[in-house]
């Protein structure tokens, strides 16, 4: 039985240095994501750093076996499709991303065990486990932390209801109060609101703001002519 033969401790060895490094390294990057709110955080870029340590350690393990590589190959890329078929958009969220880097890491724990590295397929099963499971805790307890508005990578956008016969006026007296007190737009979009209004969406440039100074320029905002709502949000999503 080849998958016996090629049963090989100190090349096993190697398997869990490479996988454990890139645990480690992946992780680091992964925090850093995590932190700033990220879609792709901590257990994702895990995940795909793993799954790029399985197979390119598979690889190393069939160098000569030309056919095996090639398949291999073959594998990373039809993952990468079905990884992006699991990704949806909600509502402006981005949902899935966790669930295609664990397929694709499944998927190179069965290229592994497709090339009887039958011991390096369980080894990378038990990490791609430890990356959904015992890393859970950890994101749940960075996302409970308080959102650090100087740290996070947040996209401010401020919104008005007017009037649709009074969409020009409203608009230039918005983007005017906007300047007046120092923030620039990087997009401005209009969208129907209801039957005889609109909505106007300024995307500041800023990327962190005090919330009090922007509670204060909302109600600024709101006492204009023609703005019937004023609000503003901020956003997280890539």
């Amino acid at each position: 039985m080849e998958s016996i033969s090629n049963i090989n401790l100190s090349s096993l060895a190697d398997t869990a240095i490479s996988l454990s490094s890139a645990f480690f390294l992946g992780g680091l990057i992964g925090l850093e994501r995590q932190y700033r709110q990220r879609t792709a955080g901590l257990r994702t870029n895990i995940l795909v750093a793993i799954g790029a340590a399985i197979f390119v350690d598979a690889a190393n393990r069939l160098t000569g076996h030309d056919g095996a590589v090639h398949v291999m190959a073959y594998v990373v890329s039809g993952i990468g499709f079905l990884g992006a078929g699991v990704i949806m958009r909600e509502e402006g969220n981005v949902r899935g991303i966790n669930t295609a880097a664990t397929l694709w890491a499944s998927g190179a724990i069965g290229a592994c065990a497709g090339a009887d590295l039958i011991l390096e397929a369980g080894l990378a099963t038990l990490f791609v486990l430890a990356a959904n499971t015992l890393l859970r805790p950890v994101v749940s307890f960075i996302n409970r932390q308080p959102l650090d508005t100087d740290s996070v990578e947040v996209t401010n956008s401020v919104y008005i209801i007017t009037p649709k016969h009074a969409q020009k006026i409203a608009l230039k007296q918005f983007i005017d109060t906007l300047e007046g007190a120092g923030f620039q737009t990087q997009d401005v979009e209009v969208h129907q609101f209801g039957s005889d209004e609109v909505e106007i969406q300024a995307v500041l440039t800023a990327s962190a703001v005090n919330g009090a100074e922007m509670d204060a320029l909302i109600a600024t905002i709101a006492a204009k002519d023609y703005v019937n709502q004023a609000f503003w949000s901020p956003s997280t999503t890539d």
